[in-house]
């Protein structure tokens, strides 16, 4: 499917869209994707922000530290609580998977901060995975070009 790509909240106050491919997406074991997510990972979808709008409502933030130690700002609903983003006012904004109004655009192809995934999850899906996040966040983006031009 051709852009715009669109997502939003469960309760529909807020709708977003983003005019470009993602930069990259995949697959989180972090302590906060866990608690995000209420399960045991969380699915990203990294946009550039200047392809990204708010096309309905105002969401609500929320600042928490991640694992990395960084301060991280998430992008909530007040109505229905349902966190769909973080990353306001860098170059990038990171979506959850599954606030897209069609999460099959998309497949992950990688997985990060395996150090802190469940015991019992049991990657067997082939993608690389990395015990962090990469220090490049290129490295990330450059599995997704290999992933959208037929490399891997």
């Amino acid at each position: 499917m051709p852009a715009p790509y669109t997502g939003g909240c469960l309760c529909g106050t807020i709708r977003y869209e983003f005019n470009a491919e993602p930069a990259t997406v995949y697959t989180c074991h972090c302590t906060e994707c866990q608690k995000v997510s209420a399960s045991a990972f969380g699915i990203s979808v990294r946009v550039m922000a200047e392809d990204f709008q708010i096309t309905k409502g105002e969401p609500a933030t929320f600042d928490t530290i991640a694992d990395s130690g960084r301060v991280k700002t998430g992008l909530f609903c007040a109505t229905c609580g349902t966190r769909f983003g973080g990353g306001v006012g860098g170059p990038v904004v990171v979506l959850r998977y599954g606030s897209l109004d069609d999460p099959n655009w998309f497949e992950p192809v990688a997985h990060i901060w395996t150090r802190s995934a469940q015991a019992w999850y049991p990657f067997n899906d082939g993608l690389p995975k990395f015990e962090k996040a990469p220090e490049d966040p290129a490295a990330l983006n450059a599995l997704w070009d290999a992933h959208v031009s037929g490399g891997n």
